[in-house]
């Protein structure tokens, strides 16, 4: 006999941490709630619905009078579309070589959206004018795929930050050239927490054509949204999002789940707890023998290397993930229900596996 709801789940024991990825934390309560109010009768489909109506008068309030939001399913969806609005079929996007749209979207930048990513080596995850101009030519030569658009990442996949300043200066120095500039936004607001300033001086301020704005690794149960500043700039969007399957019928879902992390102090809450808590676990590790921290910690990432086998040991009860298997570096992450209990555990388990066994760095 088939059992009910509440005999059936749930299945996983709560009490489990990881630091794997700012995806593995559950629904912001207040998420939930705004789900749970949204879910009464019935709303018009496919974003002709109130909420996503109220969406849109938020995305203006933290972006700026002449935005147009496009909420999504996921990240990689978000992405895409964001680059095929900038881009002819013939068109190229420049990014770091560690950008998620180059490494964990299995390519379906170029796959699905029909683009040629240009990757640029970099120490730290950021794109500078300098680098860009090593991709940045060949216009006209019909044998090139033709660069007309950047992607940065804030905060970059390495955990690291650009100043409003330097993002000013991208976005400058390729709308000279005639190329656009798209932001991948998962973690913005992060950055902003981390930065001290507004979601709008670092996008449309600082000249940001479109945007891939972050929701799910900052309490949302799931949802991306495209902010464009410059409609001009990314024609079709309506079209695209559909064609790429990422038009939710049910959008008031999305929709009210933007309108409460964005349309209260939430993601700011959120983010600035989940960067804390990384400055924290930093603050603990790095006074440990054995562990070398490898990048800034800006954000709610922290960057190890550990002696070879402390990372398999810990992965029995705190999973997290390898960066770069062949050094020994690791990646932590923190996220809104990370608590100080969490970081300390997790670093009183470090301490113990390396003395333990202690053995040079690197695998």
């Amino acid at each position: 006999m088939l059992g009910t709801v509440t005999d059936i789940l749930p299945l996983h024991d709560s009490a489990i941490r990881a630091f794997a990825s700012d995806n593995y934390s559950g629904v912001h309560p207040e998420i939930l709630a705004a789900l749970t109010a949204a879910n009464q009768g019935h709303q018009v489909a496919y974003g002709e619905d109130v909420y996503t109506a109220k969406l849109r008068e938020v995305m203006t309030d933290q972006f700026g009078k002449h935005i147009r939001a496009f909420p999504v399913f996921n990240g990689t969806g978000a992405n895409v579309i964001a680059l095929q609005s900038l881009l002819p079929r013939w068109g190229a996007v420049i990014c770091p070589t560690t950008a998620h749209i180059n490494v964990d979207e299995n390519g379906a930048p170029e796959r699905i959206g029909g683009m040629k990513l240009l990757g640029i080596p970099t120490d730290d995850g950021k794109l500078t004018p300098e680098l860009i101009d090593r991709e940045a030519w060949g216009w006209g030569d019909e044998h090139r795929a033709q660069p007309l658009a950047v992607s940065i990442t804030q905060s970059t996949e390495l955990g690291t930050l650009y100043t409003v300043e330097e993002i000013a200066a991208i976005a400058d120095h390729i709308h000279a050239r005639g190329m656009k500039l798209h932001m991948d936004g998962a973690r913005l607001g992060n950055a902003a927490a981390a930065l001290g300033v507004s979601l709008k001086e670092m996008t449309a301020d600082a000249g940001v054509d479109i945007l891939s704005l972050g929701g799910t690794k900052n309490g949302m149960m799931y949802g991306e949204c495209i902010i464009t500043f410059d409609a001009e700039a990314s024609p079709g969007l309506d079209y695209l999002r559909k064609m790429n399957m990422q038009l939710a019928s049910k959008m008031r879902f999305i929709s009210a789940q933007f309108v409460t992390l964005y349309g209260t102090d939430l993601w700011h809450r959120s983010a600035s707890h989940a960067n804390a808590m990384a400055q924290r676990l930093r603050a603990a590790v790095e006074k440990i023998d054995g562990v070398e921290i490898t990048q800034p910690t800006q954000v709610n990432a922290v960057f190890a290397k550990l002696p070879a086998g402390v990372a398999d040991r810990l992965r029995a009860d705190f999973r997290f993930y390898d960066w770069d298997q062949s050094t020994g570096e690791v990646r932590w992450m923190c996220t809104f229900d990370t608590s100080q209990d969490d970081v300390d555990a997790f670093a009183a388990a470090i301490a113990r596996e390396i003395a333990a066994d202690p053995a040079p760095l690197g695998n």
